[in-house]
Parts: C-alpha cells; sequence; structure tokens
C-alpha cells in the first residue's frame, strides 16, 4: 500500500509474529498520516464512548486501516465508531480514501440474539440485532449497503492470519471486556449501564457481575445454561464506586446455550417489581431501541409472548445477515 494512510485501531491489531502493530506497518515506511485509537492508555476505555472523527484528519489520506477487535454487540463503541467513521468519510465526496477493514473472528461467535432498532424511541445504532453474530468486516459490508457507501471498501479475511498463537479473546477489545466470557453476556449485561445497577466495572469480570447497595441476595429468574451466584462486590469506578454492591455473578454452564439478553430483561422487570430504588436511565429506551422489549420491562406483556417476538425478529436478522457473510459458518438464533 503506497501513499498516507491514516490508522483506527485498538491493542488487538497487535502481530505477536511480527512483533508489531498494524500503524507500526506504515510508520516504518513513512506512510502514516495519523494514527486514532480508542484512548490514550488500554484500559481506560469506556464502552460509552464513540471516537470523534473529524475530515481534517483524513484530508490528503489516500487509505484508512481500521484493525479493531469488535466484541459482538451493537451498541459496543469501538464498532459503531466505525459506522460513523464510514457515515463521515461518505461526506468527502470524490476525496474519499480507500477504506480498509482487517477482519478478527467474533468472540461471541454467531449466536444472534434480539431485535433491530424500531418502534417510536429509535436509537443512534445502525440496524443490526442487539448480538448481531458477524465480524466487523462483514458489519461494514452492511453499513455500505445501508448508508449508501460510495467509497472503496476492502476487508482483508480473517481467514489470511493464518499461524497466529491468540485466541480472538487474549488482547482485551476493550478495558471492561477482560475475559473469555465476557462478550457471552455483554449483550445483555451491557443494558445494566442504562439503569443504577452497577456492572462491576473496575473489577475482574466486569459484566459477568451486576448489583448495587439496595439488592438482597435472594432467589431471582435464571434461565437454562446459567447460574446466578449471590456475591458481593466494590467496583472502582462508577455511580458505586468504592461502596459495597451486593447482587450475582452470570455463570455459564459448558455447551449450554444462554441468551443474555432475554435473561436480563427478565431480571430488569424482576427488579422493577421488587426494588422501588430500582431505575431505569433517560436512554435506555434509545440504546434498547424496541418498545416491545420495552414494554415488557415495564411490566406490560408476558414472558412466552416476548420470547416468542424475539423468535420472529431473530430470524429476521438471520436472513439479512446472511447476505454479508464471507466465511463458512452462519449467524443463528438460540432454538
Amino acid at each position: 500500500m503506497q501513499g498516507l494512510v491514516v490508522c483506527f485501531c485498538s491493542p488487538s491489531c497487535y502481530d505477536v509474529q511480527q512483533g508489531r502493530y498494524t500503524w507500526e506497518i506504515f510508520a516504518r515506511r513513512g506512510h502514516l498520516k495519523k494514527l486514532l485509537t480508542l484512548s490514550e492508555g488500554e484500559f481506560q476505555n469506556d464502552s460509552d464512548s464513540c471516537v470523534s472523527f473529524h475530515p481534517d484528519d483524513f484530508v490528503g489520506a489516500d487509505a484508512v486501516v481500521v484493525d479493531l477487535q469488535d466484541a459482538g454487540a451493537r451498541y459496543f463503541a469501538p464498532t459503531l465508531s466505525v459506522f460513523r467513521l464510514m457515515r463521515m468519510l461518505d461526506g468527502m465526496g470524490p476525496d474519499i480514501p480507500s477504506l480498509y477493514i482487517v477482519d478478527h473472528l467474533n468472540p461471541a461467535g454467531r449466536i444472534v440474539e434480539g431485535t433491530m432498532p424500531g418502534g417510536s424511541k429509535g436509537g443512534p445504532f445502525p440496524k443490526t440485532c442487539h448480538r448481531h453474530g458477524l465480524t466487523l468486516g462483514e458489519l461494514c459490508y452492511l453499513y455500505q449497503h445501508e448508508i449508501d457507501y460510495k467509497g472503496p471498501l476492502h476487508v482483508i479475511s480473517a481467514l489470511a492470519q493464518g499461524g497466529t498463537e491468540l485466541l480472538p479473546w487474549a488482547i482485551p477489545p476493550a478495558a471492561d471486556i477482560p475475559g473469555l466470557f465476557t462478550c457471552d453476556v455483554y449483550s445483555g449485561s451491557y443494558l445494566w449501564r442504562k439503569t443504577n445497577i452497577s456492572v462491576a466495572e473496575g473489577t475482574a469480570r466486569p459484566y459477568e457481575y451486576f448489583g448495587a447497595p439496595f439488592i438482597k441476595n435472594e432467589a431471582v429468574p435464571v434461565p437454562e445454561g446459567a447460574i446466578l451466584r449471590p456475591c458481593a462486590f466494590v467496583p472502582a469506578q462508577g455511580r458505586y464506586a468504592g461502596q459495597v454492591c451486593r447482587g450475582y455473578q452470570t455463570l455459564l454452564m459448558p455447551g449450554a446455550a444462554y441468551h443474555s439478553l432475554g435473561h436480563t430483561l427478565q431480571l430488569m422487570r424482576y427488579f422493577k417489581g421488587r426494588y422501588p430504588e430500582f431505575e431505569l436511565a433517560d436512554d435506555f429506551a434509545r440504546t434498547l431501541a424496541d418498545d416491545t422489549l420495552l414494554g415488557f420491562v415495564e411490566g406490560r406483556g408476558d414472558w412466552p409472548s416476548v420470547r416468542e417476538y424475539l423468535k420472529v425478529e431473530e430470524q429476521k436478522w438471520v436472513r439479512k445477515a446472511r447476505k454479508y457473510t464471507l466465511y463458512e459458518n452462519n449467524p443463528y438464533r438460540i432454538k
């Protein structure tokens, strides 16, 4: 690749065989125009914070290289930042640089959960499912179609990285997604951030733990495929930083199917009826972006009806997503 390059990278762009980051390829050749990262320190990233892009950073660039690890949910800020990057680049007209996406396997796998944004609440998200089951490269092809992206788009296959000794989760996609199972619960547990329940920010297992000072360790709804272990933790960040929170750790059963979004919605409805202190944030509805699911959390309807609704909507997304898959296995819903 010749000419000037803008790189948008995360720590996951490290090549263990070459002992260097993707952006260093261009820096050593004198082709790096600008490096855009998630944060100054890789352990300071906030999953609610998207990167801000300015067209001036891209004027004169011949190419933009994106090398990020997605976490499998539509509200993951780094991936949402790529969507916003493509919208910004699309406005550059004939000077739009070529966009290269270095693809990675999705650590959340091909499982699909939830619905596409809709209803009166809308949402600042692309039309993807809560847990989409696609890779970043596949998502970008979908984004290309959704916004009628006019610039050149190239995806470097995840299969082209043969020989790596690292598993997809070895380098965390973000500071608050540290472990193998975090992405399996993230599609539902992220929504706790839009309530006054802590997701154990700054602990060893954010999103796997959740709780608050007003929670009592008692029996709560638990679906097949998971165990909720009553526990207590002290978050280092967020609303209850330094305070003891009582709550639960989500333990996933080996090989079992677990619908994180559905379980989280059931727990929220239970908490709303059980604890007067439980609150939904002002932007909860916008993040959930589905009036039917919101109504269930607020006490309307029953779970069997919502479950059937989810089945239909997830199958719609599976049909849509398959148009953009680049690899042999396709997204699928939990049956």
